[in-house]
């Protein structure tokens, strides 16, 4: 069975001007059952995460400010959030549904948590609407579990994994793969073990052209046990912080093909949904929903 993590406290509520990019969570659940490509019983509740697993991603000086909500009002307003109690327990909520999904990934090939891959957090600071880095402290769980030996992370999220790349600069265990917007947020890019950068208005053929040829040689020169999939719908055309032009059609066949390479290889995948910033809100939950659909199709 397909297992999903989910949390009410996902759809936080945000004073006016936040409240748009939290719509989603409450929105892709309802309408999956609705549809009855899931069920309730597809989905489950991740608790509180052990600090220790926050400390193999994130410096000891940097968690306690955090959770004692001791942050610099500078580093707030990169993180583009009010920080309170409950934001900070959002995101270690999200981190331990992103360890919880791995061991569903290992028992039934993939598992997505419905939030995650919050990807700008760094070791030492958050910034943009990531406080705690679920793929950083996801992969050092698995690896001090000796659940997996190698991961490789697939980002395709619009906007360049910069924390993710900077908490695994020195690890040769984890292979970090970021396919973003070369002129789009962040200004400053760290150094991935790859990273490609996409021209403003990339379409479709294009960019799953770049896919295509890369991510199969990765999965063969790399030879990883687990992959990590941040699918941000922020590369839709109709996205308004994206800046590429990749339709729906495209997106879908980017999940397609994602999923058909973990399968091909007999890899488990943790999906983390990423970013997503179209004017509709239709259109993001659409684009979000094809990929548990997908998921559903292809593994079950």
């Amino acid at each position: 069975m397909l297992k999903i993590a989910y949390s009410p406290i996902y759809q936080l509520p945000l004073p006016e001007g936040h409240r748009f990019p939290m719509l989603k969570y409450e929105l892709i659940p309802e309408q999956l059952i609705y549809e009855g490509t899931c069920t309730a019983d597809n989905f489950f509740a991740p608790q509180s995460i052990d600090e220790k697993w926050i400390l193999r991603a994130h410096s000891k000086n940097y968690w306690e400010d955090l959770k004692n909500l001791n942050i610099d009002p500078k580093m707030i307003r990169k993180i583009g959030f009010p920080l309170s109690a409950e934001l900070v327990l959002r995101e270690i909520i999200i981190a331990q549904g992103t360890i919880d999904c791995c061991h569903f990934a290992l028992q039934n090939g993939v598992s997505l948590n419905v939030a995650g891959g919050t990807h700008h957090a760094y070791t030492n600071r958050g910034e943009g609407f990531c406080l705690l880095n679920d793929v950083g402290i996801a992969a050092n769980y698995l690896l001090d579990s000796y659940l997996a030996k190698k991961v490789l992370v697939i980002d395709l999220d619009v906007h360049q994994g910069n924390g993710t790349a900077e908490i695994f600069q020195n690890e040769e265990r984890v292979f970090t793969f970021s396919m973003h917007g070369k002129e789009n947020y962040p200004l400053h890019k760290e150094k991935s073990d790859l990273d490609i950068e996409l021209p403003t208005y990339t379409e479709d053929e294009a960019y799953l052209s770049l896919l295509y040829d890369t991510l199969p040689k990765l999965i063969e020169i790399q030879r990883p046990d687990f992959l990590f999939f941040i699918s941000g719908v922020d590369i839709l055309a109709t996205d308004k912080l994206g800046k590429l032009s990749v339709k729906s059609q495209g997106c879908y066949r980017r999940d397609e093909f994602v999923f058909e390479q973990a399968i091909k290889n007999n890899l488990p995948i943790v999906v983390l949904m990423g970013g997503g910033y179209s004017p509709q809100i239709r259109d993001i939950v659409e684009a979000h929903c094809n990929t548990f659909r997908l998921a559903e199709k292809m593994f079950f």
